[in-house]
């Protein structure tokens, strides 16, 4: 395994979360102060749409339009392109606790992933499912039953696989995509190392799913099967990553002290390290 330490880049977010490189900066979400960001290196953090509530997955359909995963709302928002957003998809009546991160199809169409119970009001883990919602909006559906938090969440290149990690499951679990919000052939496509458990994630071209892991305070770059290639070592709790930068090939941590919303603010950082293979898939 190769091992390396991150450097911070960016000091003073709340809770970053979400992070998606998108025309040469990285956006992200910082949650608990309830706006989108927008990053690009050696500038500092720009905010480009501020919520009523925590915020957390992003993504983009193929017309350029933002979505935007409205955690307590059980939302997903739509940018109408001049700073306004309404309501994509609700899917209240699918999920039990806050929605959380999403991924975008080529289509357009969402998957998007949910808590389960009350992480910070002392509620006792519960299984729960990932939603889909077609690329036009409306009303979503179920895509699968049974996860442990399903959270970060990755397509393969080919469009023909999901794999999203169960952060109370300590385990990337992949999916086939049969047909849109169809996801079939469920297994483990690697469990985590003791102790350890997948946050966000993000896809490079060699098939590894780089994993952060709040619990160690690092990124795990995990192959198909289990076994871990890098770790980065990062400054406090990693709950995000994803590869951008000059040839994709940077990997991006989110880092905070801690996930709980009335934790105090300014903890939240952007944290880099070089990465052995680009980018790849969605998002």
């Amino acid at each position: 395994m190769t091992t390396s330490t991150a450097t911070i880049k960016a000091r003073g977010l709340h809770f970053g979360e979400g992070p998606r490189w998108h025309d040469g900066a990285l956006f992200f979400s910082d949650m608990h102060a309830r706006k989108v960001c927008r990053w690009r290196e050696g500038e500092a953090v720009e905010t480009i749409a501020t919520f009523p509530g925590p915020v957390s997955g992003l993504g983009w359909q193929p017309d350029g339009t933002l979505l935007v995963v409205s955690m307590l709302e059980k939302q997903v928002l739509r940018s109408d392109g001049a700073g306004g957003f309404a309501v994509h998809a609700d899917l209240s009546a699918l999920v039990p606790e806050r929605c959380n991160d999403m991924v975008v199809d080529a289509a357009g169409g969402a998957y998007v992933g949910n808590f389960g119970f009350d992480l910070h009001g002392g509620g006792a883990p519960a299984s729960t499912v990932l939603c889909y919602i077609p690329p036009e909006g409306g009303r979503a559906v179920i895509a699968a039953e049974d996860l442990a938090f399903p959270n970060g969440t990755v397509i393969t290149p080919d469009g023909k696989t999901l794999i999203l990690g169960e952060s109370m499951g300590r385990r990337l679990t992949a999916f086939t995509i049969a047909a849109p919000g169809v996801l079939t052939e469920r297994r483990v496509f690697a469990e985590l190392p003791e102790g350890r458990l997948p946050d966000g994630i993000c896809l490079d071209t060699a098939g590894g799913v780089w994993a952060a892991s709040p619990t160690g305070n690092e990124c795990l770059r995990l192959e198909a099967g289990g076994q871990v290639t890098h770790r980065v070592a990062v400054s406090q709790g990693a709950y995000a990553c994803m590869l951008g930068g000059p040839g994709e090939q940077t990997l991006y941590v989110l880092t905070a002290a801690d996930s709980d919303p009335s934790a105090p603010a300014g903890t939240g950082c952007i944290e880099a390290a070089p990465a052995p293979y680009p980018r790849a898939g969605l998002p």
